[in-house]
């Protein structure tokens, strides 16, 4: 009993090990307080202009947005951008292969972003979605209801993390950052605050460049995130009243047979 004991003890210590030394592996990712998050969040438009203007003069060198149609930045609750404006935009910054000509033109709205211009630079048009950068309790979904996925900190967290060491291993350059799993990531940091200049005069720290990319990013990972939003609360409202109404109902069918005796 005593040896049976002990070595589940040995295995219990040893799991619990392993544990925190994959925790320890995992980066740390800031929380920040963005306009969507939670169950009546919405994307704030101007942020997502300042984002775009950012994506498009600093990340779109290296990354695409290849699922990400340019039209949708006139969409209502996303940048929101005049139609004339996002026809000069998409002919200004882009241009697309097309079949017909045999040839490159100018991008037009109905075009989707182009393609990551590296092979080892990855697409952005889902980032903000596929990394979770929250894990909350298992089943239950708080940190996923009330800090979204964490997806937009991780970038943030990304962005705002270098600590400005690098070591080089096999003719590759590494950066040391405090987000990255691991420490260390193969990526130059893409930000260094000031990169851009405001129309609006808003700030454009490193911080806060970071935190309107990373709400771009969120958007285009989830154009329709507020149309969602409103749908859910719309079905919560419906099924409240619903159970409502079958209580009472229930009640009345049943109050004349209450406390009635069974012969």
């Amino acid at each position: 009993m005593f040896r049976k004991f002990t070595i589940s003890a040995l295995a219990a210590l040893a799991l619990s090990a392993g544990a925190a030394q994959a925790a320890g592996s995992e980066g740390h990712i800031e929380d920040v307080d963005f306009s969507f998050e939670g169950p009546f969040g919405t994307f704030d438009q101007n942020q997502l202009q300042r984002g775009l203007q950012i994506y498009t003069e600093v990340c779109s060198a290296c990354h695409g947005l290849r699922y990400v149609p340019i039209r949708t930045l006139a969409d209502e609750g996303g940048p929101h951008l005049p139609e004339d404006q996002v026809r000069a935009y998409a002919a200004q910054n882009f241009e697309v292969f097309d079949a017909e000509l045999d040839d490159f033109r100018p991008a037009k709205p109905a075009d989707h972003f182009p393609v990551s211009n590296l092979e080892n630079a990855p697409d952005l048009s889902l980032m903000a979605k596929g990394r979770a950068g929250f894990h909350g309790p298992y089943g239950l979904g708080l940190n996923q209801l009330f800090k979204g996925m964490g997806g937009a900190e991780y970038i943030v967290s990304i962005l705002a993390g270098y600590t400005g060491e690098t070591k080089e291993e096999a003719g590759t350059t590494y950066y040391e950052n405090t987000a990255f799993p691991g420490g260390w990531i193969a990526m130059a940091p893409p930000l260094a605050g000031e990169d851009v200049e405001f129309a609006d005069g808003h700030a454009n720290d490193l911080h806060h460049e970071a935190e309107d990319v990373a709400a771009f990013l969120m958007w285009a990972a989830e154009p329709k995130m507020m149309a969602r939003k409103h749908a859910g609360f719309v079905g919560v409202v419906f099924l409240v009243i619903l159970g409502a109404l079958l209580y009472l109902t229930n009640k009345r069918l049943w109050a004349p047979h209450k406390g009635k005796k069974i012969a």
